[in-house]
């Protein structure tokens, strides 16, 4: 099937595709890698009237960590870019982990994080990351920007909360507080498939104690899941099998699966259960060397 016909633009400025979104009518789609955008106008669930493509715009493709220890992903960094960086080894395990996991490499030459996050898709890898890790979308319209919490970005299956005449522009991870671990595991029935199950899981620790902790969760509900009551539990208290048996079974009760051709809802919860306890597993075993590493210095230094 073809799409419905349709405007194209390519902006070369920032301000450009700004005004092009604000003057360009009631349906106005923007294109960054269109790897999920493109699919859905062939099959005419999306038929907009325009389409900006900012693949023009200097300066987006960018992913950089600041003085202070924060990530930014600008809106033109592909996911094959992160899979291949080496910012993400050691300083950010979780981004780290799931980079490789996003669909196949297709797609993860073309497209983007800040798309995907854009897209909202319930089954999308990155929302639950970015949820986990306490990140932010920065958005840029005619006012100026704004940055907004990726636990208020996404509002439902494939909404966020963009207005009409704002782009996002850039992804921020914010600096760890302590020792960062975690991690992304990912069910699918065959390579790029749609997660059948995804668990994000984000852990800082100083000492033996955690000092933050997120949990999300990709494609056992309606949108992506942050389970805040499982990361509450880790917080303040070392990792231990109490702990993450605890946390695992508040994540598994946070999801909202359906029974459908990939697996009935509790053998969902169960996977749930499982990819919890096996990150917070590994973190474990991360605190527990950093801990060991800090008393012999600690020890050498007196």
């Amino acid at each position: 099937m073809f799409p419905s016909r349709f405007r194209y633009e390519a902006p070369h400025s920032l301000d450009e595709a700004i005004g092009l979104l604000h003057d360009g009518g009631d349906y106005v789609k923007v294109l960054a890698g269109g790897q999920s955008l493109v699919p859905m106008m062939k099959l005419r669930f999306a038929s907009p009237e325009m389409l900006v493509d900012i693949n023009n715009l200097p300066g987006l493709a960018y992913h950089r960590a600041d003085a202070d220890g924060s990530l930014r992903i600008g809106a033109l960094c592909r996911h094959a870019d992160l899979e291949h960086s080496n910012l993400l080894n050691g300083a950010q395990p979780t981004m780290a982990a799931a980079a490789p996991l996003v669909a196949d490499p297709l797609v993860r030459n073309r497209g983007t994080l800040v798309g995907s996050l854009c897209h909202a898709d319930p089954q999308g890898d990155w929302a639950s990351v970015m949820l986990a890790l306490g990140g932010s979308v920065i958005a840029q319209g005619p006012g100026g920007k704004r940055a907004i919490p990726m636990a208020e970005f996404v509002t439902g299956p494939f909404q966020n909360v963009l207005e009409y005449d704002e782009i996002a522009v850039e992804a921020v991870v914010p600096p760890a507080t302590g020792v960062r671990s975690g991690g992304y595991l990912k069910l699918e029935r065959r390579v790029g498939d749609f997660a059948t199950v995804g668990v994000a899981v984000a852990i800082e620790t100083s000492g033996a104690a955690v000092v933050r902790a997120g949990i999300a969760l990709t494609g056992v509900g309606g949108s992506t899941i942050g389970a805040t009551e499982a990361a509450a539990a880790l917080t303040g208290k070392p990792l231990t099998a109490d702990s993450i048996g605890a946390a695992a079974e508040l994540a598994a009760a946070a999801a909202q699966p359906r029974s459908d051709h990939r697996g009935s809802a509790e053998y969902k919860r169960q996977m749930v259960r499982v990819f919890v306890k096996r990150i917070l597993g590994g973190s474990a075993a991360t605190a527990a060397t950093a801990a060991t590493v800090a008393t012999a210095e600690a020890e050498r230094a007196a």
